[in-house]
């Protein structure tokens, strides 16, 4: 026999409390129709109902063992609607209570165990939060190495047919570099390919490219000879993903001071003003 998960017990648990605050909430129903209980019971059965119907979203949801590409956008709103509307039940029972403290018509003790509920309630509605910003790093990680993983695949047994260099080799691919996107998954797929970080020797403007009189923003260059192993698959990569480059296998006056991989646009010419 297959022994039940810890989140299928929770979920039981749930659907069952909502089976018995549905019969609860019919025979309230009916004592109020009679005028045999007053009519403030019927609202704290309907309360205990919805609680249970919240209780069984979380239990699919926050205590699930959900795998992340299993999970949805609407799972995450799901589980933050029902954290947020336990939370909000259980602040209106406390300033009710509250109301007839303040009367005298209760004691201050009577709002404690409310209280401590409701703080039971806003720890679940943070971790639920919490959750959906776990499962979204998960989702952008798993994209993430999709990507690699692609780009791994496309290069595979391409490095002993990388071309050899001699002075300069320029890429055009789609003609642009976006840094704050590109950069991270180029050094990923750098580090799983030969163990290590990659090498960048100038990210964005330096003194020297201004030297140069280069506008270097929005540029990287790495510290790889194009024609070790290296830089053979730092060129084929960059072109798998079609990112445009110059490769430079020594010093070129007024472009390179040594040999490097130059990743984004070629470089512009600073202005006078700059």
């Amino acid at each position: 026999m297959r022994a039940e998960t810890p989140s299928a017990a929770l979920e039981a648990t749930a659907n069952k409390r909502i089976e018995l605050a549905q019969k609860d909430l019919a025979r309230i129903r009916d004592l109020v129709e009679i005028g045999a209980v007053a009519r403030l019971k019927l609202v704290e059965a309907e309360q205990n109902l919805a609680d249970a119907q919240d209780d069984a979203i979380l239990a699919r949801t926050l205590y699930s063992d959900l795998q992340a590409k299993d999970w949805t956008d609407s799972l995450s709103q799901d589980m933050v609607a029902a954290a947020e509307r336990r939370v909000q039940r259980q602040q209106e029972k406390v300033e009710q209570a509250q109301k007839l403290v303040d009367q005298g018509f209760e004691a201050l003790y009577s709002v404690e165990p409310l209280q401590e509920e409701l703080t039971s309630r806003q720890i679940k509605l943070d971790l639920a939060r919490s959750r959906v910003q776990q499962m979204t790093n998960v989702a952008a990680l798993a994209k993430l190495e999709e990507s690699i993983a692609a780009s791994q695949e496309a290069l595979r047994g391409r490095d002993d047919q990388a071309p050899s260099l001699e002075g300069m080799e320029h890429f055009d691919g789609n003609g642009e570099f976006k840094e704050a996107r590109d950069l991270k998954i180029i050094q990923s797929a750098f580090e799983r390919q030969f163990d290590r970080e990659l090498p960048i020797s100038a990210d964005g403007e330096t003194s020297l490219h201004r030297a140069l009189g280069l506008d270097h923003r929005g540029r990287v260059d790495v510290a790889v000879a194009p024609n070790t192993p290296e830089g053979i698959w730092l060129r084929g990569y960059l072109k798998t993903r079609n990112i445009p480059y110059y490769a430079f296998t020594r010093a070129v006056p007024g472009k390179a001071t040594a040999a490097h991989i130059h990743i984004g646009p070629g470089s512009t010419r600073l202005s006078n003003a700059d």
